[in-house]
């Protein structure tokens, strides 16, 4: 089992910037697994932000957000960061942390979500 806590999210302004975390816990180490973040808005899917593999820290980021959010990880903390720039209204969306096995395609394990709305 892995629990994942979202923290840092909010109200912003256009062009702002926001880094959200997301701590996770429940395993001695995360180096078998891969960190995702995904944002859902109201009335649209669930979009795929980007990922993390803990192991090496090689990240994979959407075309949509590339260039202004970024993705890194603290393996002490066992913490992984979004690192949102240059925030644009229709990035409002409640942003979820979600965890999955090298090993397999589906998150198994996600964050509660946190909200970050962003204001014209």
């Amino acid at each position: 089992q892995v629990q994942l806590v979202e923290s840092g999210g909010g109200l912003v302004q256009a062009g702002g910037s926001l880094r959200l975390s997301c701590a996770a816990s429940g395993r001695t180490t995360l180096n078998t697994f891969v960190m995702g973040w995904f944002r859902q808005a109201p009335g649209k899917e669930r979009e795929f932000i980007g990922h993390i593999i803990w192991s090496g820290g090689r990240t994979n980021i959407a075309d949509s957000v590339k260039g202004r959010f970024t993705i890194s990880r603290d393996n002490a903390q066992k913490t992984v960061y979004l690192q949102m720039n240059n925030l644009k209204p229709e990035d409002t969306a409640v942003y979820y942390c979600a965890a999955r096995s090298l090993l397999v395609r589906d998150y198994a394990y996600w964050g509660q979500g946190i909200q970050v709305t962003v204001s014209s």
